[in-house]
């Protein structure tokens, strides 16, 4: 079971529960004016506490699964953040999707850098993967800087990749390669 790591003396790295659902809704209600530009649309219901609890339901049956892993950052009993690897695959690819956001309030003092960090360091040593990928929209220069600053290394450009603010937007691709272990070892 992974366990929850300090990121700052303050922020706390750790895996999300149902409980954290009003706190999710919370930080995006806060912070949806800063996110709004790098999220696809969402319904009324995803600010409330009964859609985080719905999306954090299916993201924990797919934690059991071993497919997803959800954390969320915690400053004392308030949610800063969150990050995810999706579409975790065992076997000779041994890889993940991340994604991340931090609430407004938690913009600038290197948060995001040090769950990135952090989270890789747990997807190594384990979760074993070899990989990590990630993409950005070609405008979000903010998370473009974290995955370069965390060992990230362009690896592409796919127009029209994702659905976000209300249109197709073009992506830049990132991986960083974990490691040159064999699968399993």
């Amino acid at each position: 079971m992974i366990s929850s790591h300090p990121l700052t003396p303050d922020v706390q790295l750790r895996i999300a529960t149902l409980d954290d659902a009003a706190g999710l809704a919370d930080a995006y209600i806060r912070s949806w004016d800063h996110l709004k530009p790098w999220e696809p649309d969402r319904p009324e219901t995803w600010f409330t506490p009964a859609g985080q609890r719905e999306k954090l339901t299916g993201s924990l049956e797919r934690y059991k699964d071993g497919r997803t892993v959800p954390w969320v950052l915690t400053e004392g009993d308030r949610i800063v953040g969150a990050i995810t690897l999706n579409d975790v695959v065992p076997g000779p690819f041994r890889s993940a999707s991340l994604g991340y956001w931090l609430a407004i309030d938690a913009v600038g003092r290197g948060l995001a850098t040090r769950a990135v960090e952090t989270v890789a360091e747990i997807a190594d040593a384990e979760l074993k993967l070899h990989r990590i990928e990630a993409s950005t929209l070609t405008n979000n220069v903010a998370s473009q800087r974290v995955l370069q600053r965390t060992g990230f290394a362009q690896i592409g450009h796919a127009p029209t990749y994702l659905h976000i603010a209300g249109a197709w937007q073009d992506c830049n691709l990132y991986q960083r390669i974990l490691n040159d272990r064999a699968p399993g070892a």
